[in-house]
């Protein structure tokens, strides 16, 4: 038979047990309610964002959050000059009708047939020599690419959405094709070569030639490949 010293420390270890127990389950359920659930609606300003299954099925607004048609049109160009095999500077273009179709997309590289191993990529040449470099009219610019790949639609009267300026070959094709407006993210400033692009501006102009700086609403693209 266990002694009375016996049963008192029973009691004690008993009690100290669920002493404990309440413990652990207090901070279990206080860190649970603390961890946000994994795609949670967040609310920010009022607005929803990032709801797992879209809005209620009952719900007859539209989506917020969609991108703009500028945008839409200036990230296609960023995304097709990702195509580009340059290792200096990668450019895009996306030829853009009136009521939003896209007509052509470009990037600077090759011309068809050429192989992207058989003639040079670089800048500078170290013997001078200017046929080791990309410039001697290797490279097809983005804004002749984008134009020239338009499966016979005509340019003319449409938007042109370059990544950078173009310079003034371009700006001549771009005039000879008939593009009404050229939309242009960053415009190049590198040693003398401003006078391109000072030419690229007075011919755009004086062709009449809408130019404008694109002002970008939102920061960044994210693009996942995902199940949608």
């Amino acid at each position: 038979m266990a002694s009375g010293r016996d049963l008192v420390i029973a009691s004690l270890s008993a009690a100290a047990g669920a002493v404990a127990t309440a413990a652990v389950l207090r901070f279990l359920s206080c860190r649970a309610s603390s961890v946000r659930p994994q795609n949670l609606s967040l609310i920010t300003n009022g607005n929803a964002t990032n709801r797992p299954h879209g809005q209620s099925p009952f719900d007859p607004t539209k989506r917020e959050g969609y991108i703009s048609w500028d945008d839409y049109f200036m990230a296609i160009a960023f995304l097709s000059a990702e195509r580009s095999k340059d290792p200096n500077r990668q450019v895009g273009a996306c030829l853009v009708s009136q009521e939003g179709i896209i007509l052509g997309i470009g990037y600077n590289g090759f011309p068809r047939g050429c192989s992207d191993d058989k003639l040079p990529w670089a800048k500078k040449s170290a013997n001078g020599d200017p046929l080791e470099t990309k410039y001697p009219s290797y490279v097809v610019h983005a804004e002749v690419n984008a134009i020239l790949n338009t499966n016979h639609a005509s340019a003319a009267g449409q938007k042109l959405y370059v990544t950078m300026f173009p310079c003034n070959e371009c700006a001549k094709i771009i005039i000879q094709s008939g593009v009404s407006e050229v939309i242009y993210f960053v415009e190049k400033r590198i040693d003398n070569s401003d006078h391109v692009y000072v030419a690229s501006h007075k011919l755009l102009s004086i062709a009449g030639v809408k130019v404008r700086k694109h002002q970008p609403q939102m920061a960044q693209i994210p693009i996942k490949f995902q199940e949608p």
